[in-house]
């Protein structure tokens, strides 16, 4: 059975600059392109900010430096973390670099990063991009594209007032899953593992007090999601996170782990203990990703890449550093497209490191800068770009880097 329906989709909004996803990749891009005096309007389906980071609970804003007492990561990630933790943070990092500015940073200290409040995260970064004259619009689902060649000519949403159009003249795929790329005819790719389920809360009791319960192992090195001989795993399903159905499957069975993890505290704890918060999206980490002009690729620490945008470093340990390639963000084959945040080309092992909140933060800053530049990524002069994102702060080569 078929449904046969002719949709006419009024174009409600206009703009220079359309962020798909509100996570850290699109934060970053619209606040980026805002204040490149940009008219920006940042989609998010959820009602708060953050994403994975906040209504997905997975609240560790993971290291800008490489382990060794080197910043790696600029810009507004530097600004993203001083936000999370400036109305306090959360503990379980140790003493670290934004709490005492002229402390010893070596190999010996905690790295730079922190533990954050996912609800004051998000409604201090909805006030900041409001303040820069990002429009927010929450609850909009991007479902489809229009194509005009090889540009996309406006995007297809859906939200409370029904279905309707956005048209942009640079549009920032920061969805997490690629959607915008995918609807567009670019090349993409699914994770070929598949994730690992996943059931992190908050809990709450008089004895423990209040608590992230990392209950499953959403960070779980690749030779490590394995049944038996690793670490121990929820269920022994993978999921691509790109099916609707899958998806929510992947959220009723994390529901049901967390009821019985509670269920088996309270006779540990007391019956005191309680869920405080649970998150709002399922806690997918690696689904669907471009395949643009170069894949980074884990092995190409310490390298040289004439084109890059900025750096990050590896969360899981010290040392290594990557230059992060602009051609990594688009394909030639949509012009006006640009990736942001967990969906960039990269190899699969690089993927691993690239999904996080430091890296989303890098990629999203140049793809915003880059977007309120020009609608043919392409063929924008790198060098221009490069130029725009050093007077922001941001460091764009390891040789670059102060030591001092």
């Amino acid at each position: 059975m078929t449904f046969c329906e002719t949709l006419n989709t009024q174009v409600k909004y206009e703009c220079d600059v359309l962020v798909c996803g509100g996570g850290f990749g699109g934060i970053s891009a619209a606040l980026a392109a805002a204040r490149e005096n940009k008219k920006v309007i940042l989609l998010e389906r959820q009602f708060m900010l953050g994403g994975l980071a906040t209504a997905g609970l997975v609240t560790i804003y993971l290291a800008l430096c490489d382990g060794y007492g080197k910043q790696v990561s600029y810009g507004i990630a530097e600004e993203l973390l001083r936000l999370s933790v400036s109305m306090g943070d959360e503990g379980d990092i140790g003493k670290n670099w934004w709490q005492e500015e002229n402390g010893s940073k070596s190999e010996k200290d905690s790295r730079f990063e922190a533990k954050f409040n996912p609800h004051l995260f998000a409604a201090l970064v909805a006030k900041l991009l409001t303040e820069n004259g990002v429009t927010v619009l929450y609850g909009t689902y991007a479902v489809s594209v229009h194509m005009n060649g090889d540009k996309i000519d406006g995007v297809i949403v859906e939200n409370k007032s029904g279905r309707l159009g956005i048209k942009a003249k640079a549009v920032v795929d920061a969805t997490g899953d690629a959607d915008i790329a995918y609807f567009a005819g670019a090349d993409t790719e699914t994770f070929k593992q598949g994730n690992v389920l996943a059931a992190w809360y908050y809990s709450n009791s008089q004895k423990n007090g209040y608590r992230l319960m990392q209950v499953g192992f959403c960070d779980i090195p690749d030779e490590d999601k394995v049944v038996s001989g690793g670490v121990e795993v929820l269920d022994v399903r993978r999921f691509t996170g790109v099916d609707g159905q899958e998806v929510s499957e992947f959220a009723l069975m994390a529901q049901q782990h967390m009821l019985n993890h509670v269920i088996k505290s309270r006779k540990d704890v007391g019956e005191d203990y309680v869920p405080v918060t649970m998150p709002s999206i399922p806690q997918l980490r690696m689904t669907r990703k471009l395949v643009g002009e170069y894949a980074l690729s884990n092995k190409e620490m310490h390298t040289y890449f004439e084109d890059s945008i900025g750096m990050v470093s590896d969360w899981r340990k010290r040392g290594p550093i990557y230059e992060v390639p602009f051609r990594t963000l688009y394909s030639k084959k949509v012009k006006n497209l640009i990736m942001a945040g967990r969906c960039t080309s990269v190899t699969e092992p690089m993927w691993d490191i690239m999904r996080v909140i430091p890296c989303c933060a890098v990629t999203g800053e140049a793809a915003g800068v880059a977007a309120a530049m020009t609608d043919d990524f392409s063929s924008l002069d790198v060098a221009l770009l490069q130029e725009r994102l050093r007077a922001k702060g941001v460091v764009i080569h390891e040789k670059d880097i102060n030591n001092g």
